[in-house]
């Protein structure tokens, strides 16, 4: 998942015009993690991932690659 999944996260964080610093606000987290994420060092826990989709509009399967 990881790199694949922070590039996904990245394009979409970009659509909805946020930085890294935002979304980390709207999440609750520090960026620190928000950019461990989007480089594919850090995986999100299903709480985060699921906060993150809500936030952004996508599905988690959309996130992590799995279109239905």
């Amino acid at each position: 998942m990881g790199e694949a999944l922070g590039k996904r996260l990245r394009a979409y964080r970009k659509l909805k015009n946020l930085t890294q610093q935002e979304l980390a606000d709207l999440l609750g987290i520090s960026i620190a993690i928000v950019g461990g994420i989007e480089r594919g060092t850090r995986e999100p826990s299903k709480d985060v991932l699921a906060r993150i989709s809500r936030i952004l509009g996508v599905t988690e399967e959309e996130l992590r690659g799995q279109e239905m």
